[in-house]
């Protein structure tokens, strides 16, 4: 058969199968897990692996799955993703209602995509026309949300990274791979959109301690560690101007605890942030600046304050020639019109750091109403942003690995990868940092 033959067994097969697809996203839908809590999105993405008879490996990471089918010899292997975990968006339609967790970015829709990719790959005489393999990766906590809860994990053992591909990375899971595909939905485009990069970034935790005292009877013997924190945010505002454009950066600190009760001056008080920049170079100027506004804030108040810097990701570099693949396949299905050139977002993703040293793409389709990660962010045409994603993976796949895989290992042979995998986990193990600046008891007795 020709691969056009191919490409028509496979996008037929996920229509056959449409409805038990979308099924698979909308289940994991109503019952969204955050990152590395993945339990339920676990288990489900287990049972669709039996159900095909793709044998799979589980616990990767705490929670991620990975399967993998062969085809009819040997070749490159591409790995096909999605990613289990949700956000926490209270007041979404569709958030747990104890959690408030929510799939308000559409993680769900990737991991039915992948199942259909894996649907229409098992129709009749597709697989065994081709020359390599496909592994479906089930990848969690792509989020990078509840830092100081993971580093907690971090702490017991558990995970290195905070987050799941570059866990997949170090647990030498993606080994065998040569190239990565992804499909996310998004709100911006009628149909697909290619090429877009994305910022990487680094992950903060901070503490400041003060001392506690009575608020109203005796704040003149305290040392009071939310004005810290305010005093820092303030003065990362204030390095706003110092950023260059053309990095992109983007530094978003929150307050996740601060304080117990209003009638104690806190002395105990959590800030999460990122540093985020369209470089390496960018993001550790940032990260340098923030840690400055950081000590700043305890230097002014006389609070102590404990920093810990966790890599978080890599910049995004979609591979061309691999998106001169992908481009005809989806304009099959939208038309060339309904095919966007995307440009440069200020969000992250750890697709990021796969980039850095395989060939991949990133490409999102429409089909959702909102923006992302708000609690108007909701899936409106699942035939777009399900079986149509699947459709241009599967069919891309196919002319991946049709003809012996020729198309596959040209990109492959082509690809100039920036970082080695040895030097990919060498340059996060190099963002681990902690500092400890300032000590309140020793304050309070000076003056």
């Amino acid at each position: 058969p020709t691969p056009d033959d191919l490409k028509r067994r496979a996008c037929e097969e996920i229509d056959r199968r449409g409805e038990e697809i979308i099924g698979i996203a909308t289940r994991m839908l109503r019952n969204p897990e955050p990152g590395f809590r993945e339990i339920k999105a676990t288990r489900m993405v287990t049972e669709v692996m039996d159900r095909l008879e793709i044998p799979c490996k589980t616990g990767i990471a705490i929670t991620g799955v990975k399967g993998r089918v062969a085809g009819g010899t040997a070749g490159p292997n591409i790995a096909v993703m999605g990613e289990l975990d949700s956000l926490i968006v209270p007041g979404h339609p569709n958030a747990d209602g104890e959690t408030g967790a929510a799939h308000a970015c559409g993680h769900h829709c990737q991991i039915g995509s992948m199942f259909g990719v894996a649907f229409g790959l098992r129709a009749a005489g597709v697989l065994d026309a081709l020359s390599g393999s496909v592994t479906f990766a089930a990848v969690p906590a792509e989020e990078f949300i509840e830092l100081e809860w993971r580093s907690g994990l971090r702490a017991e053992g558990k995970i290195e990274y905070l987050s799941g591909k570059p866990e997949f990375v170090r647990l030498n899971e993606l080994d065998d791979a040569d190239i990565a595909m992804m499909t996310h939905t998004s709100g911006e485009t009628p149909g697909f959109m290619v090429n877009s990069t994305y910022n990487g970034m680094v992950g903060k935790v901070v503490r400041y301690t003060g001392l506690t005292a009575h608020a109203g009877g005796a704040p003149d013997m305290a040392v009071n560690a939310l004005n810290a924190a305010h005093i820092a945010i303030a003065a990362i505002h204030a390095q706003r101007e110092t950023f260059r454009d053309e990095d992109h950066v983007r530094v978003h600190p929150i307050i996740t605890r601060g304080g117990t009760v209003v009638n104690a001056v806190p002395d105990d008080v959590v800030v999460e942030t990122y540093a985020r920049g369209a470089t390496v170079e960018a993001i550790r100027d940032a990260a340098f600046k923030v840690d400055r506004a950081l000590r700043a804030g305890a230097l002014a108040i006389g609070a102590q304050v404990e920093i810990s810097t966790t890599p978080g990701y890599l910049p995004l570099r979609q591979d061309r020639a691999l998106s001169d693949v992908y481009v005809p396949n989806a304009a099959s299905l939208v038309g060339k019109g309904a095919i966007a050139e995307g440009g440069h977002w200020g969000a992250s993703t750890d697709m990021g750091d796969i980039s850095h040293i395989m060939p991949t793409i990133h490409p999102s389709v429409g089909g959702a109403a909102g923006r992302e990660h708000r609690k108007d962010y909701v899936i409106e045409d699942y035939d777009l942003a399900v079986l149509k994603g699947a459709k241009a993976m599967a069919m891309t796949v196919v002319d991946l690995l049709a003809h012996g895989a020729g198309r596959a290992k040209e990109i492959i042979e082509e690809f100039d990868a920036p970082l080695t995998k040895a030097e990919y986990l060498g340059l996060l193990d190099g963002f681990f940092s902690r500092e400890i600046y300032g000590d309140p008891l020793r304050e309070s007795t000076d003056s």
